[in-house]
C-alpha cells in the first residue's frame, strides 16, 4: 500500500466513524468530539488498565491539560519537538489595540498581533508535570516511586488519520528509581501490555521504535534511540496493515529527566525513569476497527474482559 492508498484508507475510516456518530467533526483535522459509546469504550479500557496495574501501589496524580511554562521550557521539549508544541496566548494590548483587533476580525484579517504568551502551555505528554513534582520532594525512597497519571495531551500534527489526533488522552505509569528498578518495570509492562491487549482479541505486534525528533540532529537522536532499544511500541492495524498504529509505548529515558530535574535516588545517584503509555483514543479506534462500531455486537469474550 503506497502513501496515496494509506491516506485514502485513513480518510475512509474517519468518514465511517463520523457517519456512525462515534466521532463528531469540528472543522479542524485531528480535533473531534466523542459520542457516549466512544467514551464508554475509553472508560472500560481505562478500568482494564487499572485492573492490570492497580495492584502495584502507584501514587495517583491527575493534572489539567496545561503545563507550567517554566517547567515546559526546562524540560527541553523544544529542543526535540518544536513542531509539535502548543503554546497558550492571550490578548495583551490596550483599548486601542482592542479596537484594532475587532476591526481586523470584522475584515477577516490577522487579529493575533497583540496576543502574548501566557504562563501555561498545552501538555505534550501526561508525564511532564510529574518530574518537577517529584523533584520538589527531595531524594526518592529506597524503592523509588511509581506514579499513575492520566491527561489530555496536545501535539500539533493535524491529520485526516483519526488515530493521529491533536488533542488526545494518555494514561501512563511512570517508574522513577535506580536503573535496575526502571528496567525491570519496563520489562514487566512489555509482557503485561502484550497479554492485556491480546485479551481484547486484536492483531498486534511489539517493535522497537523512535520518537519524531525534529531536524537533522533529530535523525541522529532517532537512530540512537532505536539502536539502544530505549523505546518499544505495541502496534495494532487501524487504517493500514502495512503501517500499524502505536497504541501503547514502553519508554526508558535513562537519566535524562533525573538530570534535568535533579531527581536523586536514596543513595544519592541520579534517578532513571521509564514509563508505559496507553493511547486511549487509539485503543478505542482499534477496537472499533476490528470488532465493529456497535460494542453490543462484539465477541462475548471481549465484552467480558471490558464489561465483566
Amino acid at each position: 500500500m503506497n502513501m496515496v492508498d494509506i491516506t485514502a484508507a485513513q480518510a475512509a475510516y474517519r468518514d465511517e466513524l463520523v457517519e456512525s456518530g462515534l466521532l463528531i467533526p469540528t472543522g479542524v483535522d485531528g480535533l473531534y468530539g466523542r459520542s457516549g459509546v466512544f467514551e464508554d469504550v475509553v472508560e472500560r479500557f481505562d478500568a482494564l488498565v487499572t485492573r492490570w496495574g492497580g495492584q502495584d501501589g502507584a501514587e495517583v496524580m491527575r493534572f489539567p491539560p496545561a503545563l507550567n511554562r517554566q517547567y515546559f521550557e526546562e524540560s527541553e521539549y523544544l529542543k526535540s519537538f518544536p513542531h509539535l508544541a502548543g503554546t497558550i496566548h492571550a490578548f495583551g494590548g490596550d483599548e486601542k489595540a482592542h479596537r484594532t483587533l475587532l476591526r481586523r476580525l470584522e475584515e477577516g484579517q490577522d487579529w493575533t498581533e497583540d496576543q502574548v504568551a501566557t504562563d501555561v502551555v498545552m501538555t505534550p505528554a501526561a508525564c511532564y508535570p510529574v518530574y518537577p513534582t517529584i523533584a520538589q520532594r527531595g531524594a526518592l525512597p529506597g524503592d523509588g516511586k511509581l506514579i499513575d497519571v492520566f491527561s489530555y495531551c496536545f501535539r500539533r500534527e493535524p491529520s485526516i488519520d483519526p488515530a493521529r489526533m491533536q488533542l488526545f488522552r494518555m494514561r501512563e505509569y511512570i517508574r522513577i528509581g535506580t536503573p535496575d528498578q526502571v528496567v525491570e518495570f519496563r520489562e514487566l509492562w512489555l509482557e503485561r501490555g502484550r497479554e492485556m491487549m491480546g485479551s481484547l482479541e486484536v492483531p498486534l505486534d511489539v517493535d522497537v521504535a523512535n520518537d519524531p525528533f525534529f531536524g537533522r540532529a533529530g535523525a541522529m537522536l532517532s537512530s540512537s534511540q532505536r539502536e539502544q532499544k530505549l523505546k518499544f511500541e505495541l502496534l495494532i492495524p487501524i487504517t493500514s496493515n502495512e503501517k500499524p498504529t502505536a497504541c501503547l509505548s514502553f519508554n526508558y529515558h535513562q537519566d535524562h529527566f533525573g538530570h534535568l530535574w535533579d531527581i536523586h535516588t536514596a543513595d544519592g545517584g541520579v534517578a532513571h525513569t521509564a514509563c508505559v503509555g496507553f493511547g486511549m483514543e487509539r485503543v478505542a479506534l482499534a477496537l472499533f476497527r476490528h470488532h465493529g462500531f456497535d460494542p453490543a455486537q462484539w465477541p462475548a469474550s471481549v465484552r467480558k474482559v471490558l464489561w465483566g
